[in-house]
């Protein structure tokens, strides 16, 4: 690590700050460009310090950055992980406020829900679906702190991955009942399709960004507790939302999923 504790503490209230202001901010990288990875993580951490302070509750984790489409919007090559607090959840068919984000994106996703722990190392595919209890469509909506959502990976790490809301809905299936590499996505914006996509545009297989995470966990000495949420990845590239729109997912053998934007 290059920062002080109190350079990552003072770096996770401007950030967190700024998600509850819904107001923007430069990239932290800017100012600290000699930060580390596990910088970037240490400041994230204590972000879900904060959260946890105020009474929020850990549900799950999520993998950003997981699709060769995302990626290459953000001019990335790497996956980011974050977690995700119950003040995120939105309910199906909800509505969220838009005056309480900066520039919300909304993207396609799977969702897994755990039955049994899973810690890295050695974690892989097979290891996740064993101990996934089914899954789930998902939308979920990123909301980058960073002006213009230009930002680098370790600044969107420290961020928490630009997490924001989500939410879950349509059928819930076992994962040995589906090809999760082939299952097609449509995402729809007012009516109107706007994304396409299938499973396999997460890292292969969207179990593999599950695996990822566990890994990335276990080399902290962490794990993902049973019962877990974890938002798999955008299998588009994110679309941008405004008051008034109203979201769609379908996913094939799943449902469909929706929210609408106030």
């Amino acid at each position: 690590m290059k920062l002080a504790q109190e350079a990552i503490e003072r770096l996770a209230e401007h950030l967190e700050r700024c998600e509850l202001e819904a107001r923007d901010t430069t990239k932290i990288t800017d100012d600290y460009p000699d930060m580390d990875w596990e910088d970037a993580y240490a400041i994230q951490e204590a972000i879900k310090r904060r959260k946890l302070a105020r009474g929020a509750r850990v549900v799950g984790f999520k993998a950003g950055l997981t699709s060769h489409a995302k990626m290459r919007q953000m001019g990335v090559s790497t996956p980011c992980f974050g977690f995700l607090v119950d003040d995120y959840a939105v309910p199906e068919g909800g509505e969220i406020d838009t005056s309480a984000l900066i520039h919300p994106k909304v993207e396609p996703e799977i969702a897994f829900v755990t039955k049994a722990p899973l810690k890295g190392p050695g974690c892989h595919i097979g290891t996740v679906l064993a101990a996934t209890d089914f899954v789930i469509p998902a939308i979920e909506v990123i909301d980058s702190r960073y002006r213009d959502f230009k930002f680098d990976l370790k600044s969107v790490i420290a961020d928490n991955c630009s997490s924001s809301r989500f939410v879950v809905g349509g059928r819930i299936v076992p994962p040995q009942e589906l090809d999760l590499r082939t299952i097609g996505v449509v995402l729809e914006k007012n009516g109107e399709p706007v994304a396409f996509g299938a499973g396999a545009a997460v890292l292969g297989h969207p179990a593999s960004a599950v695996a990822m995470l566990a890994n990335e966990l276990g080399r902290r000495g962490e794990e993902i507790p049973a019962g877990s949420l974890i938002l798999s990845g955008g299998i588009t590239e994110a679309v941008s939302v405004q008051k008034g729109d109203a979201i769609t997912l379908r996913v094939q053998h799943l449902g469909s999923v929706g929210v609408r934007f106030r």
